[in-house]
C-alpha cells in the first residue's frame, strides 16, 4: 500500500508540474476559455488532485477515489479539447509560435499523467 501511495502522490506532483507550463502556454498563445471551462479547470484539474494528494498522504482511501475521478474528468476534458474538438485549444490548430511546442507537449504529457493517475486511483481505491 505504501508503494501505491507514493505513486499516487508522485503522479499528482508531476501533473501539477505539467499544468504550469501548459497554463503559461495557454496565456502566451491567447487561447481563452469560457467561464465554465475555467471553473472546471480550477476545480477538477488543479484543486481536486491536490486534495487527493493530501488525503492519500493521510492514508485515507477516499483520496484514491478522488484521484480516480479527478483524473478521469481531467483526461476526458483535455483529450476532447486538445485532440478532438475543433478550436484554438486543439493541438492540430496551433499556428507557428514560440509557445506552440510547449502547449503541444504539455497536452500530451497531461493526457499521460491523467491516464496514469486514473489507474493509480483505481488500484488504490480497491479494498485491501
Amino acid at each position: 500500500m505504501k508503494r501505491i501511495r507514493v505513486l499516487g502522490i508522485s503522479i499528482i506532483i508531476l501533473h501539477v508540474l505539467i499544468t504550469i507550463p501548459h497554463g503559461i502556454a495557454h496565456s502566451n498563445l491567447h487561447i481563452q476559455m469560457n467561464l465554465w471551462q475555467n471553473i472546471y479547470i480550477l476545480l477538477v484539474i488543479n484543486l481536486l488532485p491536490l486534495l487527493a494528494a493530501v488525503l492519500i498522504w493521510r492514508r485515507k482511501r477516499i483520496g484514491f477515489l478522488l484521484l480516480l475521478f479527478s483524473m478521469a474528468g481531467s483526461f476526458l476534458f483535455g483529450v476532447f479539447y486538445h485532440f478532438i474538438a475543433a478550436g484554438p485549444d486543439n493541438v492540430a490548430s496551433l499556428t507557428l509560435h514560440p509557445w506552440s511546442n510547449t502547449f503541444k507537449w504539455s497536452a500530451y504529457l497531461l493526457a499521460l499523467t491523467e491516464a496514469a493517475g486514473f489507474f493509480i486511483g483505481l488500484a488504490g481505491s480497491r479494498p485491501h
